[in-house]
């Protein structure tokens, strides 16, 4: 079974640091392999078109990821890195705001999709298909969620706690507004006014059940 995905919360303070060469190689895989899997979908990429595209050999793949779907999660993992990254950005805007404004403003930049994301929201998609399929393929991406909602309930816990509603946990929380989104996603991928309409009702509905507690 391959390796369950690093905690994008948590996997620069907990891992070894990697020769600054391995570092080099690994972020020209990613870059290679995020052009290409943008470009023509996870299914059409081979491990071969990655290797090419960065100028390496298979074994400099293989001294960096298990497998392609492992170097897929590790792209996840970066952008859900940065997504965490925003709402810490967030929280730290708005302290003087009452909590419905609040809860309003982490809605919206929960479930917001810049017209730059629709290559990764399609990727995203396609990919769940295919883990639909493999046992093993989806407990890493079970595992992925796992830890992506974890570390979107630290924030809530830290910087937004008056934000989780009465008979829910952090981590309950967290799990429904990332399923709503996923579920989004797929709804608006391809734009458009009945997308822009669907993103705002969807805001609402969560930032109000997200504030409803609040005074």
């Amino acid at each position: 079974m391959n390796p369950a995905p690093t905690d994008p919360a948590n996997a620069a303070a907990a891992a070894p640091r990697p020769p600054r060469r391995r570092v080099h190689t690994r972020a020209r895989l990613l870059a290679a392999a995020s052009e290409l899997f943008l470009t023509v979908g996870f299914a059409r990429t081979s491990i071969e078109d990655v290797c090419a595209a960065a100028g390496y050999t298979r074994g400099a793949f293989y001294s960096n990821f298990g497998s392609k779907e492992d170097l897929l999660l590790a792209l996840f993992d970066d952008r859900a890195a940065e997504r965490m990254a925003e709402l810490e950005r967030l929280a730290a805007a708005c302290p003087g705001l009452a909590p419905q404004e609040r809860a309003r403003l982490l809605a919206e930049a929960l479930l917001r999709v810049d017209p730059a994301e629709t290559g990764w929201i399609l990727l995203f998609l396609e990919f769940r298909l295919v883990a639909a399929r493999s046992e093993a393929l989806a407990e890493q991406v079970a595992a992925h969620d796992a830890l992506l909602a974890r570390a979107a309930a630290d924030v809530l816990e830290r910087a937004l706690p008056e934000l989780v509603p009465t008979g829910a946990s952090a981590r309950q929380a967290a799990a429904v507004i990332l399923a709503a989104r996923e579920g989004l996603l797929a709804r608006t991928a391809a734009g458009g006014a009945v997308a822009e309409e669907l993103l705002a009702s969807t805001a609402a509905v969560l930032s109000g059940l997200l504030g409803a507690d609040a005074p």
